[in-house]
């Protein structure tokens, strides 16, 4: 049983309260999320903030070849205004799925950063198709949510 973990950060040319309004409003995953993927917010009262013990259910093509799409259901276990919260797979594709998002004031802006802890499921044959694309894809996604995130926010000034 192998788990894994990976670090984005990323920073973003807006206030803290600014990004903090985006990331904390469940529907907006969808703006940032492939569209390949499908992804859809399935769950009543997706436009409210979020809360520790939200629900939040969604529909989503984890594979692009895949024909029909799979439910997932998350709750938000952990909520800091402001500062970070806490996504946990409840129904999934995942053994285990924990998703930090941490925001920090900078000069000029804010860093986001994503911590994702993650076991596939199946034992060794996860930890095999996580070596094979489940690794690559997660970095797909999570680089196509960097530029999504620049192109609602802007770059940052060097």
């Amino acid at each position: 049983m192998a788990f894994y973990q990976f670090v984005r950060e990323q920073s973003i040319p807006a206030t803290l309260d600014e990004v903090w309004d985006f990331v904390s409003s469940p529907r907006n995953l969808e703006k940032i999320t492939p569209k390949h993927m499908a992804f859809e917010v399935t769950s009543k009262g997706a436009d409210a903030k979020m809360y520790a013990g939200m629900i939040i259910s969604y529909k989503l093509r984890p594979l692009a070849w895949l024909p029909f799409k799979l439910p997932w259901l998350t709750e938000i276990t952990h909520v800091v205004d402001k500062t970070y919260f806490v996504d946990e797979q409840r129904i999934g594709p995942y053994r285990l799925w924990h998703h930090q998002h941490k925001l920090t004031a900078i000069e000029g802006g804010v860093r986001m950063e994503d911590i994702v802890t993650y076991e596939p499921p199946f034992g060794i044959l996860g930890a095999f198709a996580n070596a094979l694309f489940i690794k690559k894809q997660l970095q797909a996604i999570f680089e196509f949510r960097y530029r999504a995130i620049e192109e609602i926010f802007g770059k940052m000034k060097e």
